[in-house]
């Protein structure tokens, strides 16, 4: 019956995993929760912090004493010696019982390093699980942002065809009072299938990068999918950090870090494991045992009165003393000394890549900010621009490769301050997400 009640708990999680696109827009928090449930990459990291988990219990089983027991029965058949020296054919068993066991008592500290080193690996496993999901959070978000600014050129391209539908039925109407001639209708009627074409093309790019989110999650289709789409203020107006006061902050919180520095505090004990074997190893061991024994030949005891007078017992105190390991023990402590002066070297490097991604960030931020101010005074004027030469070319003032020029320099433009402000939104978030805030808009 429980196994029954986990089947339906695990199925009815899994059908809601499935069914989660149909509920509604999910908003990038949605997203990111999804993706550490689901994502297969961090599942990974996670079985791997339970392994390391299981080594440390290993590691802490080594101070406990072990304990063995055994039995054996062994038969004897043809010619064999006799107590008086002499041989004869016969037929013996002898039947043995024993348990012992053995505590060790000073291993040159290599138990008590084992389990330091134990906990380490458990550290840098979870600074490893967590890197995965920063991973899984930034890539969310910039496949977020990219049907973010998928749905505004699509709905720029829809309404620009709408427009143009319009603007022909116009023309058309024109021609009709003998205004225009027919080679302009033509040339609307090609403007309008550009739009179209235009419209098809944001179509296809937006389910793109639905897709490409819905894979990230681990979703099973694309079908049905929907974001919300954010209310930001103006992202230009966001003052920022300089990048040496947020390497300051990310330097203590990012877990590549962290992950780089425990390996270094790995290596060190590794240093002071491979020393170790230069020390004596005392153990100790004790057990107690009997047996039972009968010859054809020769009368024997009962089974209980052998074993009661055969019992005996042990304990021993057992050193043992490396003298010459052929220099094992001297390259081993060498190789964990060159270990650490790369994983010192590693630990530096992961923060100079750090500090260069936070300089690129915070960089890519500033360019992002000018360009969208930029861009938004250039969308304003070729928005301007097209609608006088709009209005010029509805009363035939103006041709249609003057409307044309107008249209596809307004689209050029509207399309580069879309792209400009959701580029300035994620870089501006992304510098917060370095110094460990949550990565949300």
């Amino acid at each position: 019956m429980k196994r029954n009640s986990i089947l339906l708990a695990a199925l009815l999680l899994l059908s809601g995993g499935a069914l989660r696109a149909q509920d509604g827009p999910w908003s990038l928090s949605d997203c990111i929760a999804y993706a550490l449930d689901h994502n297969l990459t961090v599942k990974q990291g996670e079985l791997t912090v339970e392994q390391r988990e299981v080594e440390l219990s290993t590691a802490k089983g080594r101070r406990l004493p072990a304990f063995n027991a055994s039995a054996s029965e062994n038969l004897s058949f043809g010619r064999g010696l006799t107590a008086d020296n002499t041989y004869s054919n016969s037929n013996t068993t002898s039947t043995s019982f024993s348990l012992g066991g053995d505590l060790p008592i000073f291993q040159g500290f290599d138990i008590t390093n084992g389990i330091k080193l134990g906990k380490l690996n458990l550290a840098a496993a979870t600074a490893d699980l967590e890197k995965a999901r920063d991973d899984i959070r930034v890539a969310v978000a910039q496949a977020y942002v990219q049907i973010l600014y998928n749905q505004e050129l699509l709905r720029v391209a829809r309404e620009q065809s709408a427009h143009d539908a319009q603007l022909l039925e116009q023309i058309r109407e024109r021609l009709s009072a003998g205004k225009v001639s027919a080679a302009e209708v033509s040339a609307q009627q090609a403007t309008l299938a550009q739009s179209r074409q235009s419209e098809i093309q944001a179509v296809g790019n937006l389910r793109i990068s639905v897709l490409e989110l819905t894979q990230l999650l681990e979703l099973p289709s694309p079908e049905g999918f929907s974001i919300v789409t954010p209310e930001v203020g103006d992202p230009s107006q966001i003052l920022l950090m300089r990048p040496e006061a947020i390497y300051e902050e990310a330097v203590a919180v990012k877990p590549s870090v962290e992950s780089a520095r425990l390996n270094v505090d790995y290596a060190e004990l590794g240093i002071a494991r491979a020393k170790g074997a230069y020390l004596p190893s005392i153990s100790l061991s004790g057990g107690l045992g009997s047996n039972y024994y009968t010859n054809s030949k020769i009368a024997s005891q009962s089974f209980g009165e052998q074993l009661k007078n055969n019992f005996s017992q042990y304990v021993g105190v057992s050193m043992n003393v490396p003298i010459f390991q052929r220099f094992n023990i001297r390259n081993n402590v060498r190789n964990a000394e060159l270990t650490l002066k790369g994983r010192q070297i590693q630990f530096e490097s992961v923060k100079k890549a750090l500090y260069k991604e936070i300089q690129q960030a915070y960089y890519n931020a500033v360019t992002a900010q000018a360009r969208y101010a930029g861009s938004r005074e250039s969308a304003a004027s070729a928005r301007e621009h097209y609608e006088l030469t709009e209005e010029k070319y509805k009363v035939g003032k103006a041709g249609v490769a003057d409307y044309n020029d107008a249209r596809n320099s307004w689209l050029r433009a509207e399309s580069e301050h879309i792209q400009a402000r959701f580029q300035c939104l994620y870089q501006t978030r992304l510098l917060d997400f370095y110094r460990g805030k949550e990565l949300n808009f």
